[in-house]
Parts: structure tokens; C-alpha cells; sequence
């Protein structure tokens, strides 16, 4: 095997194993997201764990995070949740920061 080979090798280890980091980390901060929305909800216990559950799936509709924003928007604006888009994102933003801390603590 070359160094051009063994390189070669070694980029693509490294970017499965950060894509793998990142798939951890956006289902960690989905959890989050969603246990956060369900106490903004009314939720808790068994129905909190599911609806976190139910934001997690939401993310499997398309690439991105825009699947996951619309699921808690809707469910928000449907209970009358007064939270803006940007607070909404912004608590996104934070959550991830916090998902990908406990990933690395992990590891």
C-alpha cells in the first residue's frame, strides 16, 4: 500500500467517523429539544420521553434541521407556546452545543 493510499485511508476514516459524531450529536440534540418542548408543552414523565421521541423521528423527513424546527413550531403554535422562531432557533443552537459537550465527555 502507498502513503498516497494509506492517506487516502486514513481521510476517509476520519470523515465517517465525524459524520458519525455528528449523527450522534443532532439525535442528542433533538432529545433535548424535545424534552425541552414538552415541558413548554405541559408535558412530563412517559409523555415527555415520547414526545422527545416524536422530535428525533421528525428529523428523518429531510436533510437538515428545518424538519425538526416545523414539528416543534407546529406543536408550539397548536398550544398557544409563546416562543418566536428565533428564540426557537437559538435554543437549537444552545441544545447542540450542550449535545455535542456530553458526546465528547463521553468518549
Amino acid at each position: 500500500m502507498s502513503t498516497f493510499d494509506k492517506r487516502e485511508e486514513g481521510f476517509e476514516r476520519k470523515f465517517a467517523h465525524d459524520e458519525e459524531l455528528q449523527f450522534k450529536a443532532d439525535a442528542r440534540r433533538n432529545k433535548l429539544l424535545g424534552l425541552w418542548a414538552a415541558e413548554l408543552l405541559g408535558l412530563s414523565g412517559d409523555e415527555a420521553d415520547a414526545y422527545a421521541k416524536e422530535v428525533i423521528k421528525a428529523d428523518f423527513e429531510e436533510a437538515g434541521d428545518e424538519d425538526v424546527f416545523r414539528k416543534v413550531r407546529r406543536d408550539f403554535d397548536a398550544k398557544g407556546v409563546d416562543q418566536s422562531d428565533h428564540q426557537l432557533r437559538r435554543k437549537m443552537d444552545e441544545l447542540m452545543t450542550t449535545a455535542v459537550e456530553q458526546i465528547q465527555n463521553e468518549a
